[in-house]
């Protein structure tokens, strides 16, 4: 199948080659072109616009930065909607705004085209595993018919959750989730060498009771060796968090666990915010 892939960064690039390992023909995109080059040395092919897309393949996914980088591919002056054509499939694996969802799923609907909204949790090691959660949001035959044997190639737990948006509201609940078990690692690490502990130690045994979490088993030793390269990046759990502080607020819903890490993250340098993973929280206690 030809499938083009928009944007590849830190995830998208694993996931692609998932894809081009499973026979299917990539077509890539990234801002920063030079991102691609790797890929195209292993065969894949290189687009010059967003717009190109969907006159090259039967099936797009995006995987960008932040919700107006989610429209303005979708819906911008040169977007994908300026070329999509009928029975197409636009697949967002970014995590955006449920708003924006269901307004390019009904945008697209318009014509013919059909656009899901599929957030994706894991991070840079679930993304080279293959392992990857994914948060299914649109028309539920198209996903399963048509798009769920191309997640298949990189993902291990998928759960459709309903019309256009409820992937997005499902990604955004499980980025709730994780806010604070980041500051419980953090947290737990320097009770522990405080107290004179062998830290590799106590987060290896704590890692595998009551204690785990992804964050814990993925993100400690990372901390451990002061490896703060990004599987996920600061910035990109601020944007988050935002949007789910934007999404509560609307239910009238108060989280202050998640406000207070969200205020914690905030408080990082920018060097930190916007070239480290979020295991870089544990410098906010320093």
């Amino acid at each position: 199948m030809k499938i083009a892939w928009i944007g590849v960064g830190v995830m998208g690039k694993s996931l692609v080659r998932h894809l081009m390992k499973a026979g299917h023909e990539l077509y890539v995109y990234n801002r920063t072109a030079s991102k691609c080059d790797e890929l195209v040395e292993e065969g894949a092919i290189k687009l010059s616009t967003v717009s190109e897309a969907p006159e090259k393949a039967d099936v797009i996914f995006t995987m960008v930065g932040y919700p107006k980088d989610v429209e303005e591919v979708y819906l911008g002056d040169t977007g994908l909607i300026t070329t999509a054509k009928e029975n197409q499939i636009f697949i967002d694996l970014t995590t955006s705004s449920p708003e924006i969802a269901e307004k390019i799923a009904e945008k697209f609907l318009e014509i013919g085209a059909y656009a899901l909204d599929i957030p994706v949790t894991g991070g840079d090691i679930g993304a080279k595993n293959g392992t990857l959660t994914l948060f299914v949001g649109g028309d539920k035959e198209t996903f399963e018919n048509r798009v769920r044997p191309l997640v298949q190639t990189f993902a291990k737990t998928i759960e459709y959750f309903g019309e256009a948006g409820k992937g997005q509201y499902a990604k955004l609940g499980n980025q709730i989730a994780i806010a604070t078990t980041m500051i419980s690692m953090a947290e737990s690490y320097l009770f522990a060498k405080k107290a004179g502990l062998d830290t590799e130690k106590f987060l290896a045994t704590i890692s595998t009771g009551s204690a785990g979490s992804f964050s814990m088993s993925s993100y400690s030793p990372r901390v451990l060796k002061e490896d703060f390269k990004p599987g996920f990046f600061v910035h990109h759990f601020i944007k988050d968090m935002k949007l789910a502080l934007e999404e509560c607020s609307k239910f009238d819903l108060k989280l202050p666990g998640l406000e207070l890490v969200y205020e914690m993250y905030t408080s990082l340098s920018e060097e930190i915010k916007f070239n480290e993973g979020t295991q870089a929280i544990v410098k906010y206690y320093k």
